[in-house]
């Protein structure tokens, strides 16, 4: 599953890829939203595209709420296990599901990222435990990751969101060897088509099918700092690369 991403490009650099203006509510905004290491738990707010303002990037928490909830409550509504943090939506129940049956039609989105992070399980045991150590999946040619993406509008009149995933493919099967998930990824010359409003749920599906060839990524093992509770991991050097002894995979 994805619960942690990289996103370091600044807005302007953002703008013109997309060619879009960056709004925050009516208002141009120089709002700056860079990180080293988003990670989804701390639910930070980060730029979509969505269907609704095509032309805008608007910033949006990660972690999806139904409208009806207030984003600023978010602290409370994530305490229920139930919701796991509205961090990734699966695509098998995108059509559905309590909440995204309301989004997958007019409120899907893309989140541009440099990269996202996943857990390998190398099948060793460290004192008993399973030794898992992080991978950091970016392009080979170094453009962005468009992650594909529901949104909500929540009553407060904010936006939250979740990634959207599928089984994994070859490559996301052998490093995210336990949950064999992968995030759906958008490839570039289906942007627009994405965000088309008027798509049905056989056009939403096939673009789900045919997302990003894994073959254009390349992931390799970072430090376990990525998972450590006393440092802090929003550091450039987070997606350098560590060899371990104990991995034997890798792509790239």
């Amino acid at each position: 599953m994805c619960y942690s991403t990289r996103q370091t490009r600044e807005r302007k650099e953002l703008e013109k890829l997309l060619s879009v203006k960056a709004m925050y509510g009516d208002l141009d905004t120089d709002l700056e939203l860079i990180y080293f290491h988003a990670n989804g738990w701390s639910h930070p707010v980060m730029w979509t595209l969505g269907q609704e303002e095509p032309n805008n990037l608007l910033p949006a928490m990660w972690g999806i709420m139904p409208p009806k909830e207030k984003q600023e409550n978010y602290t409370e509504y994530f305490k229920n296990p139930k919701t796991f943090g509205g961090l990734n939506a699966k695509s098998e129940k995108l059509f559905d599901h309590f909440v995204y049956r309301y989004c997958w039609e007019n409120q899907r989105c893309v989140i541009p990222v440099d990269g996202f992070f996943e857990p390998h399980n190398t099948k060793v045991k460290v004192k008993g435990k399973d030794f898992k150590v992080p991978f950091y999946f970016h392009r080979k040619n170094g453009d962005p990751i468009y992650l594909a993406g529901i949104y909500t509008n929540t009553s407060d009149g904010r936006r939250t969101f979740a990634v959207l995933t599928k089984d994994a493919t070859p490559m996301f099967e052998e490093i995210h060897n336990e949950k064999k998930r992968r995030p759906v990824i958008i490839d570039d010359e289906n942007l627009d088509a994405w965000l088309h409003n008027g798509n049905n749920e056989s056009d939403v599906q096939d673009l789900i099918d045919d997302d990003l060839w894994e073959g254009d990524l390349e992931a390799y093992p970072v430090t376990k700092d990525l998972y450590s509770r006393s440092v802090d991991s929003n550091y450039a050097g987070i997606i350098d690369k560590v060899d371990y002894e104990e991995v034997s995979i890798s792509y790239g």
